[in-house]
């Protein structure tokens, strides 16, 4: 954070360090975000190309690397390295005459037993046009997945069905379903390197933006395939209580959108859990929907008032170690991902051991046909987002918007592609048909507990942490650096709870929730309820620091200002925290907790 002060401090504090920005002061509403460690600075004279073509040399600051030349291709990254290290050559990162891409490796298992590098990529990619979007007389509209008509699911089917069948007839087509489903399998299980560190396009800033033009490709291809350039993707409106199942169109068995390798839990009409970590929760259908609607609340409107939250986790040098996810990747893009897939350990038919599939692992999420609907819904929230206001828009940091993309068209051609250009969807010729957002409104009133917990019967931070293992409920005490606040110090300062130095296994579902002032007793299967701050969640994924190190480290902040509004706190010196794990407790580790004074 740019500044921080007024720490109470309960332990020692973790080496991390929180993001420096520029933003300035936010609304008070509480906010989540979670960073990783920034272990390499680079200093790096760029080139960088303005919409003429023109390139100017750059001289990017310490601690940043022109992403311009972040250079995502189909199925993978193809990076500097021939340029490592990087050093002031005011030359951009470029793309290296021969691909990048190895072999990928099975989150928490085997190697990827065939290859997620594309076949036929340019050796020259300074070669390669930047892509221009085609002229269009109407925009492609996406509908919601639970409401399109038979025409429409007539249509996506036989899109799919020619897109398996290049499979067969033309493997190396850049159009087959497999080579295309192979675009996320590289960049996400290791495959692709930048001078020997591997890329992970989620985590980042890099997140949305490369998403949303996986998807534009991918459905101008299925047009393209059926010779109707107005067919659009639909989108699985998972944030709606009408949409909280999996659409019937892919619970069609023996049509091309079925899946067999997904969860048994998700089909008949199932009502999904938005926080998800593979558990089912024993709670009723309505509270599962009051639940979700909470999450969503909380994933976009408190816990996402500025890019920070959302957008803004730069990635300016290597690092194998993860980093950690903005609101709505945490959740419910990644718990999504787990509701679908099949239980993890489970065996299948011919005997092999699941490891997710297909949506519950990175490598083999694309070969499931709900994951383009699901993505789209997450490219649909980016909308969403910006359309609440306050701060919530677009970064203007040219790192991001000059960071790059590959891919090939719908006529099997490469193009370059730019984040700055896929900022407005109507821009790239589609959008979404609209639908209710009752999230928006679902801020959680109702409380838990009545009145103020005892703080004096819990322990304080000091002798619980360093936490060991979160293998129960935990409630502690800690003390506020202030209290009784004005609004214009509450404008200027947001009061934040971070948990330092968290560690777990990355190849183990995790999640933990937070809530103030109630105890052990509190009913973690209610999130409606005003006193629960937010939660920590990950899928597995790889990590290859060394062959036997499978432990990730994270921070976890809430900012607890409104909160501490809602539940009457605002005048305590003390406050009381409770933790509850949900899942792969017993091996997540905490070094310590503290509350400070921070700016957005």
């Amino acid at each position: 954070m740019a500044s921080v002060c007024h720490t109470s401090t309960a332990t020692l504090k973790s080496s991390f360090i929180p993001s420096p920005n520029s933003l300035g002061s936010t609304p008070k509403p509480s906010q989540l975000f979670l960073h990783g460690k920034r272990n390499q600075a680079f200093k790096v004279s760029c080139k960088v190309t303005n919409n003429n073509g023109d390139q100017n040399q750059n001289v990017v600051d310490t601690n940043s690397v022109d992403r311009r030349n972040v250079l995502l291709g189909l199925g993978g990254l193809y990076g500097v390295a021939n340029a490592i290290p990087l050093a002031a050559s005011a030359t951009p990162i470029p793309a290296p005459n021969a691909p990048s891409c190895g072999t990928a490796t099975i989150s928490d298992g085997p190697e990827v037993p065939y290859t997620c590098c594309p076949p036929g990529m340019p050796e020259d990619i300074e070669k390669i046009l930047y892509y221009k979007f085609p002229s269009a007389t109407k925009l492609r509209i996406r509908q919601p997945a639970h409401a399109v008509d038979e025409e429409l699911i007539a249509k996506y089917n036989l899109a799919i069905s020619k897109m398996r069948e290049l499979d067969t007839t033309d493997h190396f087509s850049p159009l087959a379903f497999k080579q295309q489903a192979n675009i996320h399998c590289a960049y996400c299980n290791g495959a692709y390197k930048i001078g020997g560190k591997e890329l992970q396009v989620h985590n980042s800033w890099l997140f949305f933006p490369f998403h949303r033009w996986y998807l534009y490709f991918y459905e101008r291809i299925l047009g393209k395939l059926i010779d109707d350039p107005t067919f659009a993707l639909p989108y699985w409106n998972w944030d709606h209580p009408k949409g909280m199942r999996l659409p019937p169109i892919f619970d069609r068995q023996g049509t091309a959108l079925y899946d067999e390798r997904r969860s048994t839990q998700v089909r008949n009409g199932t009502v999904m859990d938005l926080g998800s970590f593979g558990d089912k929760v024993q709670t009723t259908q309505l509270q599962l929907m009051s639940n979700n609607l909470t999450l969503m609340y909380r994933q976009m409107v408190t816990n996402a008032p500025c890019p920070l939250f959302i957008l803004w986790r730069t990635l300016r040098s290597w690092e194998i170690t993860l980093k950690p996810q903005e609101t709505v990747e945490v959740i419910p893009h990644i718990p999504v991902h787990i509701w679908v897939g099949t239980a993890r350990g489970s065996k299948f038919p011919d005997g092999s051991t699941s490891y997710g599939e297909d949506m519950g692992n990175f490598y083999s999420a694309g070969l499931d046909p709900v994951f383009y609907c699901h993505h789209s819904n997450v490219d649909r929230m980016w909308n969403e987002w910006k359309q609440i206001g306050g701060k919530r828009r677009d970064i203007s940091q040219r790192d991001w918007l000059n960071s790059e993309f590959f891919f090939f068209d719908e006529n099997k051609n490469p193009y370059r592609v730019r984040v700055r250009d896929c900022l407005d969807t109507k821009t790239m010729g589609y959008d979404y048909a609209p639908m209710p957002t009752p999230w928006r409104n679902f801020k959680p009133k109702t409380k838990a507990s009545s009145g103020k917990a005892n703080t004096s019967a819990f322990p304080p931070a000091s002798q619980v942490f360093p936490l060991a293992k979160m293998d129960k409920v935990i409630t502690f005490s800690i003390k506020r650096p202030a209290s009784s606040r004005t609004q214009q110090e509450k404008n200027e300062k947001e009061e934040m709870l971070t948990f330092n130095n968290i560690k777990y296994d990355n190849r183990e579902y995790v999640r933990f929730d937070v809530f103030l002032n109630v105890d052990n007793n509190v009913n973690a299967n209610e999130l409606d309820k005003a006193e629960f701050a937010g939660s920590y969640t990950s899928l597995p994924h790889v990590h290859r620091a060394s062959q036997t190190d499978h432990v990730a480290t994270a921070t976890l902040q809430l900012a607890i200002t409104e909160l501490l509004e809602d539940i009457g706190l605002e005048d305590e010196d003390t406050i009381a925290v409770t933790l509850v794990p949900k899942k792969g407790g017993e091996g997540i580790s905490i070094e310590g907790v503290e509350i400070s004074l921070a700016d957005c």
